[in-house]
């Protein structure tokens, strides 16, 4: 998934407003339209994360939807680059009490401003197909988590197998509409360095939400 760096910030810096542009429109109905449509494939994710893990970032926190399903004992950090989306998710975690949150920030997920191996965990719930560039966030998230620990990802990945993408062809222009992107798929994720994938299941909606748990190398 090599491509120019100058090119590739140009498209970067597009797609981060194009992204914040829309999710202004989403945030005040975003709970309603795809708080149940979503709501077992976030429960699955959480329901992934290894019981000795301590610290979690999640990234595209959006409105906090998520966050109350988090054990109390887990800290968990969130970010998102819809300041929108952080306003209603710090009012949900003052209505709910939610004790075990350490911060909710603005920031661009493909240049996290975080030290190295600070989680245990980085959860990406339905981000990987919507950013401009995933190669760059999944070498962020393993920067950021302690080799050993995990990233899991759930999302509506493209088909791998050749059959599947034949058959998911005449979906592309929905796909688009919809901003995602038809190009990744788990097996292209799994081939990025410093990563192994553990697992590929479904997640929700019948298997059109899929769950991908990946192991960050030494």
């Amino acid at each position: 998934m090599q491509m120019d760096r100058t090119n590739s910030r140009e498209r970067d810096a597009i797609g981060v407003g194009q992204v914040v542009e829309a999710y202004a429109r989403w945030a005040p109905v975003y709970d309603m339209v795809f708080g149940p449509i979503m709501e077992s494939s976030r429960k699955a994710g959480v329901a992934a994360i290894p019981p000795s893990a301590r610290s979690v970032l999640e990234v595209g926190v959006g409105t906090g939807i998520s966050l109350p399903y988090y054990p109390r004992e887990m800290r968990v950090t969130g970010i998102d680059l819809s300041p929108d989306m952080l306003e209603r998710a710090r009012e949900r975690v003052r209505r709910s009490g939610l004790s075990n949150i350490d911060g909710l920030h603005e920031m661009d997920a493909s240049a996290l401003r975080l030290p190295d191996g600070s989680f245990d965990v980085a959860m990406a719930m339905y981000v990987m197909t919507v950013v401009p560039d995933p190669a760059a966030v999944m070498s962020e998230l393993r920067r950021v988590v302690k080799p050993g620990g995990r990233i899991i990802a759930i999302s509506h990945f493209a088909p791998d197998s050749h059959f599947r993408r034949a058959l998911a062809a005449p979906l592309r222009p929905l796909w688009h509409w919809l901003g995602w992107n038809h190009s990744v798929t788990a097996r292209s994720l799994a081939a990025l360095p410093g990563i192994r994938m553990l697992s590929d299941r479904a997640a929700g909606l019948g298997g059109f939400y899929r769950l991908v748990e990946f192991e960050v190398l030494d």
